[in-house]
């Protein structure tokens, strides 16, 4: 399997969104009658994207109204909303920062310990509106975070890192038992970020609720281009999708697969649950709301690393409102609003009725999907031309 790339040496072809396309089904549905829904922890949630635990994607109000539409928003909890007491002048510094003092300035403002009180104070400010407490950290503080996230009411906790494994060997610092911290929670755990079948696999047997694929695709993030590892999109979710089908077969647990990054619209998003995800999270399409708390700009969450930045901050714009970008109406003719009406209407034309039907849909190669007549829309920079 796979093409010599030099004498002795095997690479195996993996593919991304815009190398693939979905073929239409023998059947059609009505897309107002196709069900778009997703459970995770015994709970069912209307709309299958979560919004990215990045600074300036979530804050404590974007939880809210992400909660309000019938999706989850993870607020970051080692990011300026727990570090600051009044995280709006910080997002305000970074949105003023120019490009070449931005990174600079990120690292130095994340420097600032982040404080045990206000993370239990956001959650019970988002509790109070009666939301969806989704909060998310790195593995090392897992275990403390965790205990005082639970303890606030959080309903969903995700330990996530740029790659995640199950066998993470360390000396410098307590290298955090997976499969015991989830025992000890009461609330659905998320583990993330990986790639590949087999540690997806070894993942899921520590008993999470759900794990995230991908690593580097993000609008924001440079890891790709830094540390030079990644799997395109299609591939690995494919491959860890395979590894919940397994799982579940073999033992009769269901682990949901989120698909997490890459994806600039509708088009990228209906790919994703055709390659097999359960349900996507997607940061830069969410900057771009009314109320994303980065005022039109958009950062790794690994850009405040003190020695290697993975991430850069990026101006993405403020389109339209979250409901817009959500559920339409659409004002923008590329795709990248009402995401939701998007994958409904594919889920129609591919004949899905419902997420796990759209995940058997028929997938192609297609190199020239974005581009075959599309010449016009390139040239006048309008539609899939932008």
């Amino acid at each position: 399997m796979g093409m010599w790339v030099g004498r002795g040496r095997k690479a195996r072809r993996c593919y991304g969104f815009d190398e693939i396309a979905l073929v239409p089904g023998s059947i059609t549905i009505n897309p107002n009658e196709v069900d778009t829904r997703w459970e995770l922890g015994g709970k069912t949630y209307k709309v299958p994207i979560l919004a990215a635990a990045m600074d300036g994607v979530v804050d404590v109000q974007f939880v809210i109204a992400m909660s309000k539409l019938g999706g989850v928003a993870v607020l970051n909890l080692d990011g300026v909303q727990t570090r600051y007491e009044n995280p709006g002048e910080i997002l305000e510094k970074i949105a003023k920062a120019s490009p070449e003092e931005a990174t600079k300035l990120v690292q130095s403002l994340y420097v600032k310990p982040v404080k045990e009180k206000l993370i239990a104070g956001r959650i019970k400010e988002i509790k109070a509106k009666k939301a969806t407490a989704a909060v998310s950290t790195i593995p090392q503080n897992a275990e403390k975070f965790g205990r005082i996230a639970q303890e606030a009411g959080a309903d969903i906790f995700v330990v996530q890192s740029t790659v995640i494994n199950v066998r993470h060997v360390a000396t410098e610092y307590k290298v955090v038992d997976l499969k015991k911290f989830i025992k000890s929670m009461k609330i659905p755990v998320i583990l993330g970020n990986c790639v590949t079948y087999s540690v997806a696999l070894e993942l899921m047997e520590t008993g999470p609720s759900a794990v995230l694929v991908g690593i580097g695709p993000g609008a924001a993030c440079t890891t790709r281009g830094v540390l030079g590892i990644g799997v395109p999109q299609v591939t690995a979710t494919s491959d860890v999708a395979a590894a919940r089908d397994f799982y579940h077969k073999k033992t009769g647990e269901y682990v949901n697969i989120i698909t997490d990054g890459g994806m600039d619209s509708g088009g990228d998003i209906c790919k994703a649950f055709a390659s097999g995800a359960d349900a996507v999270m997607v940061g830069s399409a969410f900057a771009r709301a009314k109320e994303a708390p980065g005022r039109g700009y958009h950062w790794g969450m690994a850009t405040p690393h003190a020695n290697l930045p993975r991430g850069t901050r990026i101006k993405v714009g403020t389109t339209g409102t979250l409901e817009e970008i959500l559920l339409g109406p659409a004002r923008l003719d590329d795709g990248s609003q009402n995401l939701v009406g998007a994958l409904m209407t594919s889920m129609g034309n591919v004949g899905a009725r419902n997420i796990k039907e759209m995940q058997l849909t028929e997938i192609i190669i297609a190199p020239s999907i974005k581009t075959e007549g599309k010449l016009m829309q390139r040239v006048q920079r309008v539609g899939m031309g932008k």
